[in-house]
């Protein structure tokens, strides 16, 4: 497969990328075609690597007002809901719901997902139907699975038993909710005991970590910190960290440099967490976000997550990480022109730093061949119209092809 004239992550040099056994062989401004070699003429038009979602629930999606509508918009509410929904969790549901969720996902540029799975079931129901379906998407889709224990660790009955039964079946990382466990030592205790069975087990750790309005939620120091001296640090991620919109800023100087050393991964989920966050408050109204801004400024790793698609904790959400992009910038006051058109890299490379997949991403000879043309020249324009994704390719086969919609307008 030959690509011609493409312009790669917003530069404004055009260049061909030619692609063989689903690699990328050459990238130059002319390369002559080879017979019988198919060509895609994207003169002019932008390609980026594949979309990353980072932190997704496929477990629930798909199951909003299931028994009821989450009326009050709190975390807490959507945790008794799914809570009460889990009771009827067959593995038929869990495989059917997720494929109609990751195909959903695939249409709109995705490629690697990361999904966290609730463990804080006896029968482990929906890791099992998921791990079957990670094999299932293989062809088209990476995914990652997290034991996300929702109810906590040592907070639910035989919580260490179900992390570590969780862990010999094959999951990629292992969680934690550090913030709905009892007590500040209990989620201590935990995160502990995460770290010993990521590095008994050989697994990333991605934990859910101060996802609460309260600026006494300071789980993330001690993350931090076991990222640093167990030296796992990259192979780390805290997700969500809301609370740290909350801190002081002397507080905030102080935990600032120990997060660079730890050298750790943040998620933040825009969508739910503007939506989720500040429930508590009359105004001033919180944002419920992690200090993205803040973080970045400083060199360390953020990606954006769509979190929830249509479940207890979301009751919307199409799959379409522009939309979560669109909202985290807004929130974030993230709206400079570069900062706009470099944005991309929070829904992309960014993500697939915290998968650690990078060996495996990236537009770059010897990678494999799976990058997205859209139709417009660069990534400003890209998120500002909606531009249409023409193609996703996937070590060099055509996942998805969509032609350039035609408007007339009849005034």
């Amino acid at each position: 497969m030959l690509i011609k004239q493409v312009l790669i992550e917003n530069q404004t040099q055009r260049q061909d990328i030619q692609i063989k056994d689903g690699v990328i062989t050459a990238i130059a401004a002319k390369i002559e075609q080879s017979s019988d070699e198919q060509v895609i003429d994207a003169s002019g038009l932008l390609a980026i690597p594949p979309f990353v979602d980072p932190h997704v629930h496929l477990d629930a999606t798909q199951t909003a007002g299931q028994p009821e509508w989450n009326e009050s918009g709190t975390l807490f509410d959507g945790i008794r809901i799914w809570s009460a929904r889990k009771q009827d969790l067959t593995y038929e549901d869990v495989k059917t719901r997720a494929l109609k969720t990751l195909r959903l996902q695939a249409k709109h540029g995705l490629q690697f997902v990361r999904s966290h799975v609730d463990v804080t079931d006896p029968d482990l129901t929906a890791l099992k139907a998921l791990i079957e379906v990670r094999e299932i998407v293989k062809p088209w889709m990476t995914l990652q699975l997290v034991a996300f224990p929702q109810e906590g660790i040592l907070s639910f009955p035989q919580g260490r038993e179900l992390m570590e039964q969780a862990a010999q079946l094959g999951v990629d990382a292992l969680g934690a909710i550090l913030h709905f466990e009892f007590t500040r030592e209990y989620g201590v205790e935990s995160l502990r005991f995460v770290f010993e069975l990521a590095q008994k087990y050989g697994l990333l750790i991605d934990a859910h970590t101060d996802e609460i309005d309260d600026p006494a939620s300071r789980s993330l120091e001690t993350m931090a910190t076991l990222a640093l001296e167990t030296g796992l640090k990259a192979r780390v991620t805290a997700s969500h960290t809301t609370a740290m919109g909350s801190y002081n800023d002397a507080y905030m100087y102080k935990l600032m440099r120990l997060l660079k050393m730890a050298d750790l991964n943040f998620i933040a989920n825009p969508l739910i967490n503007m939506y989720l966050g500040g429930r508590f408050d009359t105004y001033p109204k919180r944002r419920g976000l992690t200090r993205v801004k803040e973080l970045t400024a400083e060199g360390i790793n953020v990606a954006f997550g769509e979190d929830d698609i249509k479940d207890p904790w979301y009751p919307m959400g199409n799959g379409n990480m522009l939309d979560v992009l669109h909202m985290g910038l807004h929130a974030t006051q993230i709206m400079g022109y570069s900062e706009i058109l470099n944005s991309y890299e929070f829904v992309t490379t960014h993500g697939a730093r915290a998968l650690q997949v990078t060996d495996q991403y990236g537009i770059a000879v010897g990678k494999p061949a799976s990058f997205l043309i859209f139709n417009a020249p660069n990534f400003y324009d890209v998120l500002n119209t909606r531009a249409e994704l023409l193609y996703s390719i996937r070590n060099g086969r055509i996942l998805v092809e969509n032609t350039p919609m035609t408007t007339i307008l009849n005034f």
